[in-house]
């Protein structure tokens, strides 16, 4: 920790200050020590130094996200990614894909086309160990639907919290507290998702597992097999066939109305590395939740048993321990959820995420004027009846960036000298062509 002196003479006894800088070190020598006082002026330590933007995401993969609705443009910056990765705005481009609007009629109609151009952080095709930067213009803003929104505040947005915090806002499209910020998360995640997968074989996949009053039954989607190609089936991103048309159906409804529903996004994690997450603060699902629900319009986290969990004893819920035919240790049930005392233990991790109704819609709500006058409002605008089917990519994303830093923690601190093999797992370097490879 860098820190500055200085020496000063302190006066004794009503004697004259003395001048300190026209004395040689002799004479500062013969000096009495109670007539000489040296004072240190410490900067604050790092880690006690208070971030107060909240734009940033990770300690050892860092994402920080940019840009506002009906801004130029949005994007994000990735600092701590490692070197020689195959990269490339294919890679982010699928998910983004996944995530803009416009892709289908239980979506908001805005017609985005999302495309990301990296401008750093990329040398002939290879990630260089430096900052990427990610950006995605916005083509099809219309902010004049957001006039009546200018005076009035929209129930339930966060179009009340801003100008309580700030004192001003970004009135068209919501500025940061739109889901075009997520953008950037997602763009993100696509790395971190890519790396997970060539490191361990790591795959993040999430799907649609509620809509409004369609709920999708436990055990219909089996977490062992089910693919990516099951997900994007649909549109709503219910791999289930029979449940995804309920939960259109109820989308339906309530789109032509004017109104909308929230649901539940379910996220897994297949091979994901044993050992990830601290104990007490840093929990790896301590890390998750914070991550999901940094996400807009959620209201609700719970993985493995969750509060299900509470109806049984302990008899019933503990995960009993069995040596597989590969020698590995295993659990014979997982209402764990893949985590114990906040660690990975290899199994699959499975966590869900309650999304609330879009608050913006097309029905008439009682609300107040900035200058607290009460009022009448009718939002205009182009939002999605559902968030859940956009929400999918924005989950992973989510888990993903999680796991790439506490993946990167997990081999600074217990791989930096030889492991423990009796009780640890190596962790797997991949080979240069299998990095290569697409993924």
């Amino acid at each position: 920790m860098a820190s500055s002196s200085t020496l000063t003479s302190k006066s004794f006894l009503g004697s004259s200050r003395i001048d300190t800088a026209s004395l040689s070190s002799d004479h500062l020598r013969k000096l009495s020590i109670s007539s000489v006082q040296i004072s240190f002026r410490s900067r604050l330590p790092k880690k006690l130094q208070i971030n107060a933007a909240g734009s940033t995401f990770g300690n050892n993969f860092r994402v920080t996200t940019f840009g506002e609705s009906h801004g130029g443009g949005v994007g994000c910056i990735i600092d701590g990614c490692p070197p020689r990765i195959p990269l490339s705005e294919s890679d982010m481009q699928f998910d983004l894909d996944r995530r803009r609007p416009g892709q289908s009629r239980i979506t908001t109609p805005r017609k985005e086309t999302d495309t990301c151009k990296i401008s750093s952080g990329v040398s002939e095709g290879l990630t260089t160990g430096t900052p990427i930067h990610v950006f995605v213009p916005n083509t099809d803003q219309r902010g004049f639907d957001y006039n009546e929104m200018s005076v009035a505040y929209r129930p339930s947005h966060a179009d009340a919290t801003y100008d309580m915090k700030y004192g001003v806002r970004s009135v068209q499209g919501g500025g940061r507290s739109s889901a075009r910020e997520t953008i950037g998360r997602v763009a993100a995640g696509a790395v971190a998702k890519k790396i997970l997968k060539l490191y361990a074989g790591t795959e993040v996949l999430a799907y649609v597992s509620q809509v409004h009053k369609v709920v999708l039954p436990e055990g219909v989607v089996d977490h062992d097999s089910f693919s990516l190609d099951q997900i994007e089936s649909n549109i709503v991103r219910c791999p289930d066939p029979e449940y995804a048309e309920k939960m259109i159906a109820a989308i339906d409804a309530v789109r032509v109305k004017g109104d909308s529903v929230g649901g539940v996004v379910t996220c897994i994690v297949r091979n994901a590395p044993r050992g990830l997450g601290s104990p007490v603060f840093d929990k790896l699902e301590a890390e998750l939740a914070k991550a999901a629900m940094s996400l807009p319009a959620t209201k609700g986290f719970e993985f493995g048993s969750g509060f299900a969990g509470t109806f049984l004893s302990g008899s019933e819920h503990n995960d009993e321990f069995y040596t597989n035919e590969h020698g590995k240790i295993r659990t014979r049930t997982n209402r764990s959820g893949g985590i114990q005392g906040g660690i990975s233990n290899g199994e699959i991790i499975n966590l869900r995420i309650a999304f609330k109704p879009t608050s913006t819609i097309g029905r008439k709500q009682h609300t107040v004027t900035r200058d607290k006058k009460e009022t009448e409002l009718i939002a205009r605008g182009r939002h999605d009846p559902c968030v859940v089917p956009r929400a999918v990519p924005m989950v992973e994303a989510m888990v993903a960036l999680v796991l790439m830093d506490q993946l990167m923690a997990q081999y600074s601190q217990s791989y930096l000298f030889p492991i423990n093999s009796d009780l640890q797992e190596p962790l797997a370097i991949p080979r240069l062509e299998a990095a290569k490879a697409s993924v």
